[in-house]
């Protein structure tokens, strides 16, 4: 059986930092690409970032430039993703997703009927 389990949300003061892992199981990602999104009560889960297979390439949405990092650890199937200078409208639900069809792909996409694996999700909240 497929598990992604993220960890690490939590609440935090605007300004401050928060590292989500994603450890997989039941199979290998490591030939896969793996990304994050978001999602809030009534919108729509939103793309954050993704990281190709070797980790070479990596995308983030627009508002999180700068401030998110995507890495991966393959040696332990597990993605990571540092949020720094995090805001208040960082606040969301944080799923963790995994491609299963396309392996050692170059690229990575940024839509989430790319994705066929996903976590539960990660509660991350930052006051003002």
């Amino acid at each position: 059986q497929v598990q992604l389990v993220e960890s690490g949300g939590g609440l935090v003061q605007a300004g401050g930092s928060l590292r989500l892992s994603c450890a997989a199981s039941g199979r290998t990602f490591n030939y896969f690409s793996m990304g994050w999104f978001r999602q809030t009560p009534g919108k729509e889960r939103e793309f954050v970032a993704a990281i190709s297979w070797s980790g070479t390439n990596t995308d983030y949405q627009d508002s999180v430039k700068g401030r998110f990092t995507i890495s991966r650890d393959n040696s332990k199937n597990t993605v990571y993703l540092q949020m720094n200078s995090l805001k208040p409208e960082d606040t969301a639900v944080y799923y963790c997703a995994a491609e299963g069809k396309s392996p050692m792909r170059g690229y990575v996409s940024t839509l989430k009927e790319s994705y066929e694996f996903w976590g539960q999700g990660t509660q991350v909240t930052v006051s003002s």
